[in-house]
């Protein structure tokens, strides 16, 4: 880890989870931990550029074949790398072919920027993390593999008790709430060496009375009918929620520009 770290530049790669749903703004659009990232390291470094390719939905393959060279090209300071977990939670899942796409995207990006930054993403507790934590694990492996072959950081988020709570994901339990991202934003920043900010962001918040029964329970139908069967609907039918979606900021220009 570095001290007193010098970055001019970042490029943040990946779906959903780095595009920053559901981290929603007042004009519509999300802003997500990456856009927190930017905005601290732009603080104390003037001049810094940012550029954010990810699109929520996308696959590891798409994510290869649609960012990568894009972000190789741009030469940043650091490049951040979240993919594979779209590809964990499809009911079928070539383990094999995931890893040696994760094992491309590595290999690609790590010459042309001077720090590749990858992540162990969060998991709500659940029925739906049980049910694909072998996935999720075998990935995760995948992802220190690399980085400890191409000196590349890992930030632990799977293992923070913090994003693990449900109180930090979203009404559609797959996506973080601005607490959530605020959080992940203070985790990449401590791993990048800078000084830390929220010592105490992998601890989860503060106990609370859980809701009552019949709260849950229709908690649960609502995130059945409004999240979970169109979900299993784009997946019947071979859609994305990314489809025809441009990347959020597919430039890498002064965060000022934002």
């Amino acid at each position: 880890m570095q001290t007193n770290p010098t970055h001019t530049s970042l490029v943040a790669l990946g779906d959903s989870f780095t595009e920053g749903m559901s981290d929603l703004l007042p004009d519509g659009t999300y802003r997500g931990w990456a856009d927190l990232l930017a905005a601290r390291m732009a603080a104390v470094q003037p001049g810094f550029r940012y550029a954010n390719l990810a699109v929520r939905g996308k696959l590891i393959r798409q994510i290869v074949d649609e960012q990568v060279e894009t972000a190789a090209a741009m030469r940043a300071d650091v490049v951040t790398l979240v993919g594979g977990l779209n590809d964990t939670l499809r009911p079928k899942c070539d383990m094999g072919l995931v890893r040696d796409l994760l094992t491309e995207a590595v290999e690609r990006l790590s010459p042309h920027c001077k720090q590749l930054v990858l992540m162990r993403s969060p998991g709500r507790q659940g029925p739906v993390l049980e049910r694909f934590r072998p996935r999720m694990e075998a990935l995760f492996a995948c992802v220190d593999e690399l980085a400890e072959r191409h000196g590349a950081l890992v930030v632990d988020l799977y293992g923070a008790p913090s994003l693990g709570d449900p109180r930090l994901w979203d009404v559609d339990r797959l996506h973080l709430t601005a607490e959530g991202h605020r959080r992940v934003a203070e985790a990449v920043w401590q791993t990048l060496g800078y000084p830390a900010e929220d010592p105490a962001w992998h601890l989860p918040p503060e106990a609370t009375l859980p809701p009552h029964w019949v709260a849950r329970r229709v908690a649960d139908v609502r995130f059945a009918r409004q999240h979970l069967l169109p979900w299993i609907g784009r997946r019947l039918t071979g859609r994305s929620s990314g489809d025809g979606l441009p990347p959020k900021r597919p430039e890498l220009l002064p965060y000022e520009a934002l």
